[in-house]
């Protein structure tokens, strides 16, 4: 009797290897979902949120208008305090510290990136600012009609 070195057939061993790449990709695909999951950032509108609120400290997403007559700034210069309403009249209050967008005002979207309070202070983190279709750049504002086509003609010549 010879002796081959190896315990295992060549056809077996590939067989181990493949076992154990599989075992290695989906213990790879487990904990990547079990990472993810924790990153994923649902979207509530005022009304789900005020009938079905996320949990204390989760991160969510809150999407509805900015209530006229609510924006505030806080003591600290940098916080600002408003309310988002949804379609059924739905309040919830917001802080945000930070850089406030330049298309930020009362009556307009927004989409705010952040978390639930245990007094239901919703405190954003990031806010995104939305336009309606009517949205015209502040460098074009005061421009008539003509002279903004002129313009945009302008930026336009010598584009194929």
């Amino acid at each position: 009797m010879s002796s081959s070195g190896s315990p295992l057939k060549p056809k077996h061993q590939r067989l181990v290897l493949v076992l154990l790449a599989l075992v290695a990709l989906i213990a790879a695909g487990l904990l990547a979902a079990y990472a993810l999951r924790n990153q994923a950032s649902y979207f509530y509108l005022p009304e789900q949120m005020r009938d079905d609120p996320p949990a204390i400290g989760q991160a969510v997403r809150l999407g509805g208008m900015v209530e006229d007559g609510s924006l505030r700034t806080l003591g600290d210069g940098v916080t600002i305090a408003f309310n988002v309403t949804g379609l059924d009249n739905s309040v919830i209050p917001v802080r945000f510290s930070g850089i406030v967008p330049d298309l930020f005002v009362e009556g307009s979207g927004v989409v705010a990136e952040g978390a639930l309070e245990a007094d239901g202070t919703f405190v954003a983190d990031n806010l995104l600012a939305k336009h309606d279709e009517n949205y015209v750049p502040r460098e074009l504002q005061e421009m008539s009609e003509h002279q903004a086509a002129e313009m945009a003609e302008e930026t336009t010549v010598g584009i194929p």
